[in-house]
């Protein structure tokens, strides 16, 4: 073996060494994070702004929207079959409540297939399908929990929902449609784990609507699933008259 080779092997060597210390550094960067946990809401942002009727500040209703919130009543919270009808998916980042994250890994290779955030007592789970399967028809069944699935953008978890039950927005009567669709952005920083949603609603919203809450790890494990919902007295009688709007009539014109 001759000087050149030799020196030629040195130098292969040391440019390989300083591209695997310059390459390190950035997959720790964009490294993906463990979601899995017990996670306690923060609960500094007041993002449900419930208290008031009629309080839709920061709301992006459009016109429809609005006509739909004006003719809530709370009154209907009375009628059995609707106290138990659960939140939408985005609810996860509205409700007081903390979130249970666990994976389910592929046996062999150990790649997590999914990820489910747990549910609570009007919010049903959502699992986030990270095994790159498609979203199902238009025409497929919606539900409280939608559909889910995610991807790593290097080291924030997006994941995107649609097939979304019609709920509300808020307890005071803005609407959401079944064509509402989330995307949720889940950042972690140590032991806060940040989520970011931007909901958009071609039926009732102007423009997309942003929350965003924090949450921090515990050691204190909570539940995968809330209490059971069991419905009560909320002012009025069986047999009394159910909330409702009649039609309008329409007058037609003499000209």
């Amino acid at each position: 073996m001759g000087s050149d080779t030799v020196f030629g092997n040195v130098v292969i060597a040391r440019v390989a060494l300083v591209v695997l210390l310059v390459a390190a550094p950035s997959r720790s960067v964009f490294a993906q994070f463990d979601l899995s946990g017990s996670w306690v809401a923060k609960n500094t942002e007041d993002i449900s702004r419930d208290s008031y009727p009629v309080d839709y500040v920061g709301l992006p209703l459009n016109s429809e929207g609005r006509t739909r919130a004006l003719t809530y009543q709370e009154s209907q919270l009375a009628m059995i079959e609707r106290q138990c009808e659960g939140w939408p998916a985005f609810y996860f980042v509205q409700g007081p409540f903390g979130l249970r994250i666990w994976s389910d890994n592929e046996p062999i290779k150990g790649t997590v297939i999914s990820y489910t955030i747990g549910a609570w007592e009007d919010r049903a789970p959502m699992t986030i399908w990270m095994d790159g399967r498609p979203h199902p028809s238009e025409y497929a069944e919606h539900t409280r929990g939608g559909f889910t699935t995610g991807t790593w953008e290097g080291n924030t978890l997006v994941a995107y929902t649609t097939h979304m039950k019609a709920g509300f927005l808020r307890k005071t009567g803005p609407p959401s449609s079944d064509q509402a669709t989330m995307t949720s952005r889940f950042y972690r920083h140590g032991d806060i784990l940040t989520v970011l949603v931007v909901l958009e609603d071609p039926i009732y919203l102007a423009e997309p609507h942003v929350m965003s809450k924090s949450f921090q790890l515990s050691t204190t494990p909570i539940s995968p699933i809330g209490p059971p919902c069991v419905s009560g007295f909320e002012g009025r009688h069986p047999g009394e008259s159910v909330p409702h709007y009649l039609p309008r009539r329409i007058r037609s014109s003499t000209r």
